[in-house]
């Protein structure tokens, strides 16, 4: 898996957890990468 794959998939799983809980709003997640790291996420 190519890092922006890792990257979106990760983006994905955060999105998910605000399954039901974020109507009318979409579920969003996001990261900051840094040289390549996770240094924040939400």
């Amino acid at each position: 898996m190519q890092k922006q794959e890792f990257f979106m998939q990760r983006c994905l799983e955060i999105a998910q957890k605000g399954a039901g809980n974020v109507s009318p709003n979409p579920m969003v997640g996001s990261i900051i990468v840094y040289k390549d790291k996770i240094i924040g996420e939400g």
